[in-house]
């Protein structure tokens, strides 16, 4: 079964057997995921996560999920990462999914392409579980979104500045959310935000965003980069956004090499097709293996799962986007 963001959320607490959360919206993955945690945790359900970086790793999560712990009746195992299961894991998916009904595995994966969603795995899960797109592609998605969000801080806005906010972050729901978080604290006394709202409390936020930060980065002005990576922090950006935003570009750039005709479809706009052709021309290939790894470390930091400084790593991985390394391989 597949189903949209907003459908998902009404189903997290009776979810069993097989899900799987896909899309390039971090805002609609983190709600997810903790929706799903917020869930177990008020049943009582044991929770175990799995990071996939090779095939046989998949054998792991199979036998979790046949051995519960001995205070445990039901179990929930989060599986991230961007590879799927074999042909031996697949026949381990099929009978998971026929014969343990009360345990629940969320496999949190990227974007998918076309053929990657009509494979075998994709197509197990989505006639025996559930396939869960996390996309908003068109505005009334959006601000259905984001009406959500601003519900859970007490505001609602006026129409007029609903255009506004998703004009001011070119269809960035994560950036609209923190822009809506900014504006209740704001105006803690106002429950209806207008536009003249929006304005005053974002309007001295506006000297660099995320996108000059892309700009940069593509152009290979490594100083100019940092300086606006420093404003966003000193401004309070978050560094899940900035980590969005730069894997975004990686992923691009990756993806271009590969098919250098197809800029367009890749979704690249038109008049910064020459720009990421520039970068390429400046960048090392060979480096674009290190990639990956480097953005699965500052996830890790970010979330307090490992002992890094997320902000030296993202430091690093702006370097690398500018064609510069900091630390020798």
């Amino acid at each position: 079964m597949k189903i949209d963001y907003l459908q998902a959320l009404k189903r997290i607490d009776e979810a069993r057997g097989a899900w799987i959360l896909h899309g390039q919206e971090p805002l609609l993955e983190q709600n997810l995921v903790d929706a799903f945690r917020q869930s177990w945790t008020k049943q009582d359900i044991e929770r175990q996560r799995f990071d996939i970086n090779n095939v046989s790793e998949w054998k792991n999560v199979f036998n979790a999920l046949n051995s519960l712990s001995l205070f445990s009746q039901n179990l929930a195992i989060e599986v991230h990462g961007n590879i799927k299961p074999d042909a031996n894991s697949l026949k381990l998916l099929k009978s998971y999914i026929q014969h343990n009904e009360h345990n629940l595995l969320v496999i949190i994966m990227p974007k998918q392409d076309s053929s990657s969603l009509k494979s075998a795995f994709f197509q197990t899960v989505e006639a025996n579980g559930v396939v869960v797109s996390l996309t908003a592609n068109y505005p009334k998605e959006r601000q259905q979104i984001l009406a959500v969000e601003a519900q859970k801080l007490g505001i609602q806005l006026e129409q007029d500045a609903w255009v506004w906010l998703e004009q001011h972050h070119e269809h960035n729901l994560l950036a609209a959310k923190n822009s809506l978080m900014r504006v209740a604290d704001t105006f803690p006394n106002e429950s209806t935000i207008q536009i003249s709202h929006l304005l005053e409390c974002l309007q001295d936020q506006s000297r660099y965003s995320t996108f000059d930060l892309s700009d940069a980065m593509l152009s290979g002005n490594l100083s100019q980069a940092i300086k606006t990576f420093q404003y966003l922090i000193a401004s309070g950006e978050p560094y899940s956004l900035i980590l969005w935003t730069i894997s975004k570009e990686m992923r691009l750039l990756m993806q271009l090499f590969e098919q250098p005709q197809n800029a367009l479809q890749l979704g690249i706009w038109k008049t910064k097709v020459n720009l990421y052709q520039q970068a390429l021309r400046r960048l090392n290939p060979q480096h674009f293996l290190t990639w990956p790894q480097l953005l699965l470390r500052i996830d890790a930091a970010i979330k307090g799962k490992s002992q890094e400084n997320p902000e030296h790593l993202i430091q690093q991985c702006i370097a690398e986007l500018c064609g510069r390394r900091l630390f020798g391989t």
